[in-house]
């Protein structure tokens, strides 16, 4: 079997005689989707696997198929790291920490770090190269457009110290003035927001529904259903109208990371 799903399923639907386009008709996807999974460019969802595993007659191997050097993340994350990596568009609100795909490292260790009962220091290099090397996804000519809304206390909330928050600060400013993202901050004078109660990230595809995934405390889920991810949207809408504008947002941003950095 090679070494990524990619080559993987190439070779199965090579030995079966089919065409990409023959191969999504019967999996129910489409031959763009089948394309870029054997490109190594996206990898397959849970349910994609198992369709395509239906379509192979394979069992459950591609189901259960995990690439020599996969990224070590959550368990409850898995799924999410999948549907992030194929997303065209990412919508993502943050009501405590900064999203993960904006973190430097300093503020992913200083996160990492706050784990019970906590990681030995070798899962936590792991879970942190992880983490950064989700941003990878900014760097290709398919990069996601991604609209990250922070409340304030995003801001406010000294992770690892004044140095790497003006750090952590600087760098999402300079991923919005280079375009790869686009920053709104919900201030602290605003009411109160549907959003208040976690942290929520909505995705758009391709080829494929839109899908959300929310956060909780030591829980989280993926929603694919169209009314549910059709609310969650809403909601995120509803918020975004009483944050800054993206000027005034960077502008506070700035203001913070200075200050940050005179205190240290």
């Amino acid at each position: 079997m090679g070494n990524t799903y990619g080559d993987w399923l190439r070779e199965q639907r090579q030995q079966a005689g089919l065409t990409q386009q023959q191969l999504a008709d019967v999996a129910i996807m489409t031959r763009s989707h089948i394309a870029h999974i054997e490109a190594g460019r996206r990898v397959p969802s849970k349910d994609d696997a198992r369709r395509l595993d239906q379509a192979l007659n394979t069992g459950n191997v591609l189901s259960s198929f995990r690439p020599a050097g996969e990224p070590t993340v959550a368990e409850r994350f898995t799924d999410a790291l999948q549907l992030e990596q194929q997303a065209e568009m990412i919508w993502e609100f943050a009501s405590t920490l900064v999203p993960g795909l904006l973190q430097t490292e300093g503020y992913a260790r200083a996160v990492m770090s706050t784990a019970f009962p906590p990681w030995s220091e070798e899962d936590c290099d792991r879970l942190v190269r992880t983490r950064l090397g989700r941003a990878k996804i900014f760097d290709g000519p398919t990069s996601p457009v991604m609209c990250a809304l922070l409340d304030e206390a995003v801001l406010r909330r000294p992770v690892g110290g004044p140095a790497v928050m003006a750090e952590q600060i600087t760098h999402i400013v300079r991923m919005a003035e280079e375009g790869r993202v686009r920053v709104h901050v919900l201030p602290f004078s605003a009411c109160a927001q549907p959003l208040m109660d976690g942290q929520l990230k909505l995705m758009w595809f391709e080829d494929q529904p839109p899908a959300a995934y929310c956060v909780g405390l030591s829980t989280s889920q993926i929603h694919e259903s169209l009314s549910v991810v059709h609310a969650l949207q809403t909601k995120y809408a509803l918020t975004l109208g009483d944050a800054l504008p993206v000027q005034q947002s960077l502008a506070l941003m700035r203001a913070t990371a200075k200050e940050y950095g005179d205190h240290e």
